[in-house]
């Protein structure tokens, strides 16, 4: 198993989610910002640094909003999703293929990865 973070950064109704390029695994899907706990690092550490490398911003990592384990057919992941906020910087394209602040009702409109439906459904339900 695949121990792997993300970040659910807010502001205000809408939230950011990243489209994953093409050339990788689940490529155009649109996911939360992240990635996997290298040896040696915390979760937060970890969203810390995916997200400096991802799209160029300092992140202040708070508490667990959720966490899931997903199969794929080519791996598992156990996923923990942080809320989090920009403490530094503006997002900047540096890995993805787009990004999106959107709203808890536009989340049908984006084929989202499949490890994420949960989670999903709990942002859907918070209205």
């Amino acid at each position: 198993m695949v121990e792997v973070v993300a970040a659910l950064i807010r502001e205000g109704e809408r939230f950011l989610i990243c489209q994953r390029p093409a050339h990788k695994a689940r490529g155009m899907l649109w996911e939360f910002v992240g990635g996997k706990v290298e040896p040696g690092e915390s979760g937060p550490q970890a969203l810390v640094r995916e997200c400096r490398e991802e799209l160029g911003i300092e992140l202040a990592v708070g508490e667990v909003f959720m966490d899931v384990v997903h199969a794929y057919p080519d791996i598992t992941v156990h996923l923990t999703l942080y809320n989090a906020a920009v403490a530094a910087g503006e997002p900047v394209l540096l890995e993805h293929n787009a990004l999106a602040w959107i709203t808890a009702e536009q989340i049908p409109l984006y084929p989202f990865c499949p490890a994420d439906g949960e989670i999903l459904k709990k942002l859907r339900a918070e209205k």
